[in-house]
C-alpha cells in the first residue's frame, strides 16, 4: 500500500465515468483513496463525503486532489481546498479552473492540468 492518499473530487459509481475509472485504477495501485461526492453516501462499500470539509481527522492528510467537477464547483471550494492543503492538485480535462488554480499556487499547493488516468499509466503520477 502507498502512503501517498488520493482524494477524488467528484467520485461517481457510474463505471463509464474518468472520475470512477481513475478511483478503480488507483485503489489497483495501491493509493489510498478518499472519495467526496454529496450525492452519494458509499461507492463499492467506500464511504464517499458529502464535501471536503466533513472529512473525518483521519482521512485530512491528503497528498493529492484529482478533480472531476466544473469549475463552477470547483470555485466555491477555494477554502476547503486551502484549508486541506495537499501538496497537489489535478485538473482533469473539463474540469480546468484557471483562477482556482492561480489561488492555489498562492497557498503553495502544486497544480497539475492533467488526466489521471493517462499519469498512472504512463508511470508519472
Amino acid at each position: 500500500m502507498k502512503s501517498e492518499r488520493v482524494l477524488v473530487l467528484g467520485a461517481s459509481d457510474n463505471l463509464s465515468r474518468y472520475s470512477y475509472r481513475a478511483f478503480k485504477e488507483l485503489s489497483t495501485r495501491g493509493y489510498p483513496t478518499v472519495l467526496v461526492n454529496p450525492r452519494l453516501s458509499h461507492i463499492e462499500g467506500m464511504v464517499c463525503y458529502p464535501s471536503i470539509s466533513m472529512l473525518p481527522p483521519d482521512q485530512r492528510e491528503v497528498h493529492t486532489v484529482t478533480v472531476y467537477v466544473s469549475a463552477d464547483i470547483s470555485t466555491n471550494m477555494k477554502t476547503e481546498l486551502i484549508d486541506l492543503a495537499p501538496k497537489r492538485v489535478i485538473f482533469n480535462p473539463g474540469s480546468e479552473n484557471p483562477t482556482l488554480a492561480s489561488e492555489l499556487q498562492k497557498s503553495g499547493i502544486a497544480v497539475e492540468e492533467a488526466c489521471t488516468l493517462v499519469l498512472l499509466s504512463t508511470a508519472q503520477f
